[in-house]
């Protein structure tokens, strides 16, 4: 018991780590057309939560809204860096995004490829949806506005998030793939 316990902690710090790391070095962006970039800040969230359960996912969710919540405060990179000052907008969504990516794994775990990809795009979408719901609530954009921002952004965002999370789940967990196994993918 004391070893998963410990086990949980240091994935969750290292998970932690990795999406602060992924944002202070912007190496989680994504370069989109017109602008705009495509985040995978929030993956780390997801593999916690597929590895190690919704606590870990919770926590890991909590460390990136504290960090986005930090950067916006100290070295914001846009005029709407100001709105993730408030921790509503950055920590509160942030939080859901483990519980949820896990109830989908949960579902689906019986087709371990399924459910890694359908916990990946779970996951950002709830990362996406509620960030902008956020955002539409606070009046901050209008709420017509706010669609197209999930097709152009959020579908993707998804798409990238599946694939990245089946790779990497499926090479720690050595899952078979195919003929091959884990981290031959």
């Amino acid at each position: 018991m004391q070893e998963s316990r410990t086990r949980k902690v240091v994935i969750a710090g290292v998970l932690g780590a990795i999406a602060a790391f992924l944002g202070w070095t912007h190496w989680g962006f994504i370069p989109w057309f017109s602008g705009a970039s495509l985040t995978i800040m929030h993956v780390p969230v997801i593999i916690g939560a597929v590895l190690e359960g919704p606590a870990v996912g919770a926590a890991v969710g909590l460390i990136f809204g504290l960090f986005s919540m930090l950067q916006a405060a100290i070295a914001p990179t846009g005029p709407t860096d100001v709105w993730f000052t408030n921790p509503v907008l950055a920590v509160l969504p942030r939080l859901f995004i483990g519980p949820v990516a896990w109830l989908v794994w949960r579902a689906l775990q019986r087709w371990p490829v399924a459910g890694l990809i359908g916990a990946g795009v779970a996951g950002s979408l709830t990362n996406t949806v509620l960030v902008l719901g956020v955002i539409g609530v606070l009046g901050y954009v209008p709420w017509i506005a706010l669609p197209p921002i999930v097709l152009a952004n959020g579908l993707p965002e998804a798409a990238a998030s599946a694939i990245i999370t089946l790779v990497v789940v499926a090479a720690w967990r050595r899952i078979e793939f195919g003929r091959r196994k884990g981290a031959n993918l």
